[in-house]
């Protein structure tokens, strides 16, 4: 309850602080048409790119009736909020990256009253909550105005999709004879949220279907130390990690993929492979001319699940 009362006064705060008058919010021009927000966790690494091949591919997916609908992205981190937003200061690059709240309130602002919000996290999540609880309290700021919000689903919502990207990254996989894979995820330190069945779901599912395939976390179950312990049977010398995160970001370019030991003396995890005698590398694409680790949104197939979802809930403004 107390958090749904800030997110209610936050938004009040920006409809004041974006200029919002309720009595011009009673006489402008509506939109027709719904608004889609994309709601990503954001990142400050060059890996933000993943967000530009979403984009592209959103433009290029979405059903002729809805193309020139408007497209904004919200960014749910505040520290990557604050940090890129110095960083394109300094740059001299007139871009800021803008909250859930900011930028829902800018497009009620604006005359929007359906929008679609739909977020990019992986898992059922704490993240994931937060969306739905700054969602439901915009809802209550903007009711007396009318103001729809449909909230889709993160990838890992049902079962039949959690397949679906099993499936997808099959062609990433080593083969038992060329080594073993590890999975990275994010994880969550908190055992009572509910992600962890999911997590818990997956690593059960990758066992039973890839004999050399395992799952780990950077915090929480299953661990990534508890994956790097299975890896370490493997008969072939060998290691692929294979970002399970939307973007290949600090986690995996420093934790994960590490050349050298953090400032704590701790090794990621390629060098804990390496000192105990394995080859590593990591699933990496070329976009653009660039190599970047690849992160689960560098996959076509996986951005459709979203784009699918988008759909489904911009069809229920027509109902």
């Amino acid at each position: 309850m107390k958090n749904k009362y800030i997110i209610v006064l936050t938004a009040l705060f920006l409809s004041v602080f974006t200029g919002t008058s309720f009595s011009m919010l009673k006489t402008m021009t509506l939109k027709k048409d719904p608004a889609i927000v994309i709601a990503a966790f954001g990142t400050t690494t060059k890996a933000q790119v993943t967000y530009d091949f979403f984009d592209a591919q959103l433009k290029k997916e979405l059903p002729a009736q809805y193309k020139n609908y408007e497209v904004r992205w919200a960014f749910t981190s505040e520290i990557v909020r604050e940090r890129a937003n110095k960083k394109f200061a300094k740059s001299g690059i007139k871009k800021r990256y803008l909250s859930l709240a900011q930028v829902i309130s800018n497009l009620e602002d604006e005359g929007y009253r359906k929008i679609v919000v739909q977020p990019l996290h992986i898992f059922p999540g704490i993240e994931y909550e937060h969306v739905l609880e700054m969602s439901e309290g915009l809802r209550d700021v903007f009711k007396d105005f009318n103001l729809r919000i449909f909230v889709g689903e993160p990838l890992l919502q049902y079962w039949w999709d959690m397949r679906t990207v099993v499936e997808v990254l099959k062609k990433d996989l080593l083969t038992p004879r060329e080594g073993c894979n590890v999975l990275a995820a994010h994880g969550t330190g908190e055992t009572a949220v509910g992600s962890n069945s999911t997590y818990l779901g997956l690593d059960r599912m990758l066992s039973a279907e890839y004999e050399n395939t395992f799952l780990g976390s950077v915090e929480g179950i299953t661990s990534g130390e508890e994956a790097m312990a299975r890896a370490k049977a493997c008969k072939t010398k060998k290691v692929k990690f294979i970002p399970l995160m939307y973007v290949a970001g600090d986690h995996i370019m420093n934790d994960i993929m590490g050349a050298e030991p953090d400032e704590d003396g701790e090794l990621s995890w390629s060098l804990q492979m390496k000192k105990a005698g394995f080859a590593t590398e990591a699933t990496t694409i070329r976009y653009k001319g660039r190599e970047y680790f690849k992160g689960l949104g560098f996959n076509p197939e996986i951005n459709s699940i979203y784009i699918e979802g988008i759909v489904r809930l911009l069809k229920k403004f027509e109902m």
